[in-house]
């Protein structure tokens, strides 16, 4: 049973419409469908609050250590909290899905993810949850030749946009199935949608 979801981004008003906060936005919106207001816990590094969701307890965290340290606060809540690495949802962006396209998966590598690098090293195991909301890769872009870091880093086309707000949105209603224990029946559905 899932007892932790951890949105990944960074924090800060000046990325708040970055790529790379599409974790950020999902557990924004399970925060807002749950009613519950995510406020600062300095003891976790980042912002935190313990929702209802489907008849289940679960925390939500949006670390405030910047990406490439999301397993600082991760590592901190879940030893607090006694949640076991299969407790845990991670939502992240993922370069390697088109915008619109979201996959969930239990464990795995960690695909050159420098917040799932830094979560690995804090929990010892890969054996957690994951939910890729898909962005896109630069070299899709036409015409265009830019970094990864400076894509992950930039607001997405409005296009773009609207296929991962559909995407977060079909997540959403993965969700119930997903926290009920019915992972495989989630997968099918979340998967077959996008």
């Amino acid at each position: 049973m899932i007892r932790l979801i951890v949105g990944l981004g960074n924090p800060g008003s000046k990325h708040e419409t970055d790529r790379h906060n599409a974790g950020f936005w999902f557990v924004s919106l399970l925060a807002k469908q749950a009613g519950v207001l995510l406020e600062q816990e300095k003891r976790f590094h980042g912002k935190v609050a313990k929702a209802s969701l489907y008849g289940h307890d679960i925390w939500l965290l949006q670390p405030d250590t910047f990406m490439n340290l999301s397993g600082q606060s991760v590592g901190a809540l879940s030893r607090f909290h006694q949640i076991q690495p299969e407790e845990i949802l991670v939502v992240h962006d993922e370069l390697d899905l088109k915008a619109g396209v979201a996959r969930l998966k239990f464990a795995g590598g960690t695909g050159g993810h420098n917040g799932l690098k830094d979560i690995l090293a804090h929990l010892s195991s890969p054996d957690y949850w994951r939910l890729r909301i898909g962005i896109g890769h630069p070299r899709d872009l036409p015409g265009r030749l830019m970094d990864v870091a400076d894509y992950v880093l930039r607001k997405p086309l409005l296009e773009e946009q609207i296929a991962i707000d559909s995407a977060l949105s079909r997540s959403l209603d993965a969700m119930p199935l997903f926290l009920k224990g019915e992972t495989a029946t989630a997968v099918k559905d979340l998967h077959s949608s996008c």
